[in-house]
This record gives structure tokens, C-alpha cells and sequence, in this order.
């Protein structure tokens, strides 16, 4: 057993209600009330979401002034540059918002930063670079800039106004941005959650915003405009970024996988072509196979080559580009697993479970443009909020991942004198430190774990919808569960616990290696298929046992059959 199995309690009376008033089997009802949906009115949002119940942008903190300032440099023919950041909502969002001002009207000039060069964010060497590059006294600042305080204030004194657009938390002090965009500054429940959407989500707000506000001025080229075409951007973005699929988050990922499913962009079309993706996109295929691409050349230098796919508009041009990341995202997975071996070997030889509650470890010839993942692999593996740092010049810079239950960007505010800079969310924050800080930044992390995590963390959680059996798992059944759909942060795939099976034969190995296991599972009565992935015999289910698992419908050789994903088992009896 790797986990703690953790099972939704069951609404009978509830559920009944929701079955009845919406036609729905009750599995798909228990579902939904497991993810706060539990009245007809929201499960009709949640089971057809739509652009129009997206919310006024304009309630957006300082939206008003952002684009008031937009259309003044549009009256004047001030150019507009937009400093982005260099992961796929960094690149998606910078894209949207070229793509979009530039038919309507604007002068816009882009930039990313290069991640080994100028750093994270809005840098002062990545917006000195930029501002030579591109001299204008309008900056907007996508998916960066809340917490760059002094560079934005370099920028004042220079005569450059900043509209900051964005979705990370504010640093203290906050940045003194003409306009700062972002959903942090709104009072809770006073406004729609817009604090769940990233920063693709924001820029197509803006872009609706931008549209919105023409059209009150009469302007006939955006009477005419139709800001729906840049939703498969933003679905890139929304899925890349794992921000949770719920409320707008929800209604823009499902329209966007439909947009991305039918767009004719030159380079998202290479992208498909070069990732070998020959059925229709859903989260899967965006958060593993096209992101990783888009990804790879700003994990290894600059993320321009996913910027330019994303604005080409020839198809030659495109294949180019497309083919240029496939090659950076081979070296990058070649980069992450020379650095993840050592990580995991240094971590193993040392890690002490009662003492060590946050991992933090960092050394100069790790390639900071995959720590990040190193760190996600540590924390699957031992369960801690971790850091793992690189090279960066003279100093380090690292990724950090959390566990539910530790906030890590409210534990580095502990650790700001140690720090040169960092930012993010609660469950994934970046940092920047001097090499003979850290040390004293594990320590200081560890001490404040011990406030605010148990003793000791256990097991990771296993939340399952509900008890099943297999005589209910049909195939109508799994149809309707396919309603939930998009899956993802939020809105996790449906996981059951069926008791008290058995094997009825003895696994059947799979896979190059022989790593993995299809079982067929047995009741007494009715039969499944089950498949276990990478895992060795002494794992394997055996007796009668307890089964956690994820129904999916198979489909091979032009057959659907169901299918559990096995995640996790026990002896049968042992709750």
C-alpha cells in the first residue's frame, strides 16, 4: 500500500437529487458533489460550459486603467512591448496578446528572457537587454512582474509605464506597476475566482477587455472582431500551467480543446505533426506531449523558438521551428536524466524521515532549466516539499515543489534575507540564493515545516470518489462519466475502490522491459482487465485484496473494452 486511501462520504439523499433533476447515472452524481457540484444550477455550468458565462473582465483589478493606457498608445502609434516568461503560459500568453493587438491596430514588439543569461521574470538585465532591443515607454509584463518591485521602479524613473499581467502572488513590497493585473488584488467573494486562472486565461480576459472597450468607442474593426481563434492558445496555457480546470478555468479549457482540435495556426499544426499526434487533443496530449515541446527550448536557453512557432504563419517556416524543439526537447530529456540519477542518488544516501521534512539541495553543474522537473520526481518519490537548485553563475536558481498542506511560497516569505529573489504559487515557487545560503536554507525551511506540517508527513493522500463494484462499471456508465471531461488540477479523474477481489489468472507482462502488468480481476461473479504500469512482482496483488483504481475505456484494434488503472491495492479486510 502506497498510500492512504481516503474515500468521499456518501450524499445518498443528495446524489438522488442531483440524478433526478439533471438525468444522470448516480456515480456521475457523487462525482460531481465530491468536486463542490452539487446543485442542478452549477451542475448545468459544470456539465455545459459556456463563453457566455464567462464574467466581465472589467472586473479585474486595474483592467480599466490597462487598457485605457492601451488604447492611448494606439491613438499615438506607441509601440507596445511585451516581456514575457519563458514557459508555455509565459509563451501562450505573450502570443495571444501579439497575436490579437497587432490585427487590431497596435504595435507590438515581444521579448522573453534568456533563462541562463538574464533569469527569471522581469529582471533588470533581461528588461535593460529588452529596452534596447525595443525602446518604448510602454511595457506590459505577462505572466511575470508581481514581485519585482525595483525593477519596475527603475522602469518608472526611466519614463517606462508598466501594466503588469499576471497571476503570481504580489511580493511585499508591492511593485508600483501603472496598472497591476492582477487577480490577487480582488476581495475575495466580492468577484468571480479569477485567482484560479494563469496567465493565458488573463490574456485572453484582456483581449476581451480590448474588444470590449472598441466597440463601446465605435471603433468598426473591433465590431468585427472575433477573439474566439486564440482559445487554442489558451487551452496551451490553462493545461501547461496545471492550474485547477475549475469555474472559467473549466469553460476555457473545454473551448479551447475544441479550438485546438480544429485549428488551422501553422505552427500548433507542426507541433501535432512533430509530437506524432494523430487523434483528437485533450488534456493528455497538451500536458505530455505538446507543452514538453514548447517547454524544452526555454528549460535549455531561450524560449524564442516557441514564441516563433506559435506567431508563424507559413507552414515551411513552422515545420522549421517545430523540428528545432524536438531537438531541444530530446537534449532536455537527456539533461533531466543525467541530473535526476545524481539528484535521487545523493538524496537516498542521506534522507532521514523523521528529520528531514523539506528537501533542499542544489549544486553548480545542474542545469537549472530542469530542476524543476528533478524537483517534481523528488517529491513523488519521498513525499517532501522540495528545492533543487542549479548553476547560475556566481549564485544558484532553483525550482521548488510542494505536498497539500505547505504553502511554499509562504515559507520562503521566512526566508527573504537569504534569498536574492523568489516567487510563485503554494504548491510550485522558484528562487534565487547565493551558494553559501543553502544550507541555512534547508534549515530555515525545516524549521518552519516543523510548525506547520505534522511531525512527520505520511503517506500521500488517495481520494476516491466512491465504493463501486464491477458489475456497475459499464461501458454507459464510463460514457457518462466522460462528462466530467477536462480533467485535470481540480478536477482530478474518477478513482474507485472496488473490494474484496481476487486474480482469476496470474498476471500477464507487458512492455519493452517486461515493467508492466495486465490483471484480470474477479469478484466471484463479474471480470475486469485491470493493468498495473512499472511495477516489479513483489508488488503485484495477491489474495484477496482491495482495489484502487481508475476506470478508462481501452480502445484497440477498433474495440473499446473497460479497463482499471490500477493505483494502488491492499489486503482485502485491512480499512
Amino acid at each position: 500500500m502506497n498510500y492512504r486511501w481516503q474515500i468521499h462520504p456518501e450524499r445518498p439523499e443528495a446524489v438522488a437529487a442531483l440524478t433526478q433533476a439533471m438525468s444522470i447515472t448516480p456515480l456521475l452524481a457523487q462525482c460531481m458533489i465530491n468536486r463542490d457540484v452539487s446543485t442542478p444550477a452549477s451542475a448545468e455550468v459544470f456539465l455545459q460550459p459556456k463563453l457566455g458565462q464567462l464574467a466581465d473582465p472589467f472586473l479585474l483589478p486595474n483592467m480599466s486603467v490597462a487598457i485605457e493606457r492601451l488604447f492611448r498608445a494606439r491613438a499615438a502609434s506607441e509601440p507596445v512591448t511585451i516581456f514575457g516568461d519563458y514557459d508555455v503560459d509565459g509563451v501562450s500568453s505573450t502570443a495571444i496578446l501579439a497575436l490579437s493587438l497587432r490585427a487590431l491596430g497596435w504595435q507590438v514588439h515581444t521579448y522573453l528572457p534568456h533563462r541562463l543569461n538574464e533569469g527569471y521574470g522581469l529582471s533588470r538585465d533581461g528588461v535593460e537587454n529588452c529596452l534596447r532591443q525595443y525602446p518604448t515607454s510602454l511595457l506590459l509584463a505577462v505572466d511575470c512582474g508581481s514581485t519585482t518591485a525595483a525593477t519596475i521602479a527603475w522602469l518608472n524613473e526611466n519614463k517606462v509605464d508598466v501594466i503588469v499581467l499576471d497571476h503570481h502572488q504580489i511580493g511585499v513590497p508591492a511593485p508600483a506597476a501603472l496598472a497591476m493585473v492582477n487577480p490577487h488584488l480582488a476581495p475575495q467573494n466580492d468577484t468571480p475566482d479569477f485567482r484560479v486562472l494563469c496567465s493565458a486565461g488573463l490574456a485572453f480576459k484582456m483581449l476581451h477587455a480590448v474588444v470590449k472597450e472598441g466597440r463601446q468607442r465605435g471603433l468598426s474593426e473591433m465590431v468585427a472582431f472575433d477573439i474566439r481563434p486564440y482559445l487554442d492558445l489558451v487551452a496551451l496555457g490553462t493545461i501547461a500551467d496545471l492550474v485547477p480546470l475549475t469555474g472559467e478555468n473549466r469553460t476555457l479549457a473545454s473551448a479551447g480543446l475544441e479550438c485546438l482540435n480544429r485549428t488551422t495556426r501553422p505552427g500548433i499544426t507542426a507541433l501535432k505533426r512533430s509530437a506524432q499526434i494523430t487523434n483528437s487533443i485533450g488534456v493528455y496530449e497538451v500536458g505530455f506531449q505538446l507543452a514538453p515541446r514548447l517547454n524544452a527550448a526555454g528549460r535549455l536557453e531561450s524560449a524564442m523558438t516557441a514564441l516563433e512557432l506559435l506567431l508563424s504563419t507559413t507552414p515551411d517556416a513552422a515545420d522549421t521551428l517545430a523540428q528545432q524543439l524536438e531537438t531541444s526537447n530530446r537534449e532536455r530529456q537527456e539533461t533531466e536524466r543525467g541530473i535526476a540519477d545524481e539528484v535521487m542518488q545523493l538524496i537516498r544516501a542521506k534522507f532521514n524521515p523523521a528529520v528531514d521534512q523539506v528537501i533542499v539541495e542544489g549544486r553548480a553543474d545542474w542545469h537549472i532549466g530542469v530542476v524543476g522537473i528533478v524537483a517534481s520526481r523528488v517529491v513523488r518519490e519521498f513525499h517532501r516539499p522540495t528545492i533543487i537548485c542549479g548553476g547560475d553563475g556566481e549564485a544558484l536558481r532553483g525550482s521548488g515543489r510542494s505536498i497539500e498542506g505547505f504553502d511554499l511560497v509562504s515559507a520562503l516569505m521566512d526566508c527573504t534575507d537569504l534569498l536574492t529573489s523568489h516567487g510563485g504559487h503554494a504548491m510550485a515557487a522558484g528562487v534565487s540564493l547565493r551558494p553559501e545560503n543553502l544550507d541555512a536554507l534547508r534549515t530555515r525551511l525545516n524549521a518552519t515545516a516543523r510548525q506547520r506540517m505534522p511531525a512527520e508527513p505520511s503517506r500521500p493522500v488517495l481520494r476516491l470518489d466512491a465504493a463501486s463494484n464491477l458489475f456497475d462499471l459499464t461501458l454507459r456508465q464510463m460514457e457518462d462519466l466522460d462528462r466530467l471531461q477536462p480533467i485535470g488540477q481540480g478536477n482530478p479523474p474518477v478513482q474507485l475502490m472496488f473490494r474484496d477481489l481476487q486474480l482469476q489468472r496470474p498476471p500477464q507482462r507487458m512492455g519493452k522491459q517486461q515493467q508492466h502488468a495486465k490483471l484480470i480481476v474477479s469478484d466471484g461473479a463479474i471480470t475486469a482487465e485491470a493493468v498495473m504500469w512499472n511495477v516489479t512482482d513483489e508488488n503485484l496483488p495477491r489474495g484477496r485484496f482491495d482495489l484502487a483504481a481508475a476506470p478508462q475505456i481501452n480502445l484497440f484494434n477498433g474495440r473499446r473494452n473497460l479497463q482499471l488503472k490500477v493505483l494502488d491495492w491492499r489486503r482485502a479486510g485491512s480499512e
